[in-house]
C-alpha cells in the first residue's frame, strides 16, 4: 500500500510561484497541495484548517510576514515543518525565520523540481539548507550595521567538552563523519554526541545546533562552507 502523499501548504504573494507549485505537485503522485496563501495571517489560518505536512513559506509578504507566521505555526500542535524560500540579496530576514522554527530555507532560483525535493526531505524529518547559502547568509546578518551580532550567549553547563568540540565542528558545517577525523572517534560516537546535544539544548535539528553554535560564539559568521548535513 503506498504511503499516503505529503500534504503541502503553499504561501507566496506572487501567484506565479504558486501556481507553478502548485501545477508541478499536481503531476506528482507523493505531493498533494492543501492550500494556498498570499500572506502570512491567511497561512497561520489554512495551516490550522489543513493540517499541512510541510508549509513552504515566502518570507517577504504584505501584512504578517513570513517569520511570524512561521512561528505562529510551528508552535502550534499540527506538527507542520517549515521550508522559508527566500531571495538571498534582501532576505537577511531569513536568520530570523530559522530561529522561529523553520526546518530549513531555499532560493527562489532554484529548479522547481528541487523545490519539491526539497519537500521530500523536510516531510521526512530532516533539515535542509540551499547549498553554499549559510554562511554567507549568516555573515551577512551578523555583519550589517542594523543588525549587529548580539553577544554570545553562555554555554549550558551541562555541555561537555567534548560535546563542545562537537557542537564547535557542526557550525562549521562537517557531517558527522568529518567530525569524526577531526576527533580522532568513531562515526557512531559523533553521532550520539549530535544526538546528545540535540537533547541537550531541546534544539529541532541539526541546522538549530548550527544557529546555537554561532550564537554561543563557538563559530564565526563565515566559518560555514556547506550546508550542515543531516544528523
Amino acid at each position: 500500500m503506498a504511503p499516503a502523499p505529503i500534504r503541502l501548504l503553499l504561501v507566496d504573494d506572487q501567484p506565479l510561484i504558486r501556481t507553478a507549485l502548485r501545477l508541478l505537485a499536481a503531476e506528482t503522485p507523493d505531493l498533494h497541495v492543501v492550500g494556498e496563501a498570499a500572506d502570512g495571517a491567511a497561512a497561520v489560518a489554512l495551516a490550522e484548517e489543513t493540517r499541512p505536512d510541510v508549509v513552504l513559506m515566502d518570507v517577504r509578504m504584505p501584512g504578517t510576514d513570513g517569520i511570524e507566521a512561521t512561528r505562529l505555526i510551528t508552535a502550534g500542535t499540527g506538527g507542520a515543518r517549515v521550508l522559508v524560500l527566500t531571495t538571498f540579496d534582501d532576505d537577511e530576514n531569513v536568520y530570523g525565520a530559522l530561529r522561529a522554527g523553520a526546518s530549513g530555507f531555499l532560493v527562489k532560483d532554484m529548479d522547481l523540481d528541487d523545490i519539491l525535493g526539497a519537500v521530500r526531505v523536510v516531510a521526512g524529518g530532516d533539515a535542509l539548507i540551499a547549498p553554499a547559502v549559510t554562511g554567507r547568509l549568516i555573515a551577512a546578518f551578523a555583519e550589517r550595521p542594523q543588525h549587529p551580532a548580539p553577544a554570545p550567549r553562555p554555554l549550558p553547563e551541562a555541555v561537555t567538552d567534548r560535546e563542545r568540540e562537537v557542537l564547535t565542528l557542526v557550525g562549521r558545517g562537517l557531517s558527522n563523519a568529518e567530525i569524526a577525523g577531526e576527533l580522532f572517534i568513531s562515526p557512531a560516537t559523533a553521532k550520539a554526541h549530535v544526538a546528545r546535544l540535540l537533547t541537550r539544548l531541546a534544539a529541532r535539528d541539526r541546522i538549530h545546533l548550527v544557529i546555537l553554535a554561532y550564537e554561543f560564539g563557538l563559530v564565526a559568521p563565515g566559518a560555514w562552507p556547506r550546508p550542515p548535513e543531516r544528523p
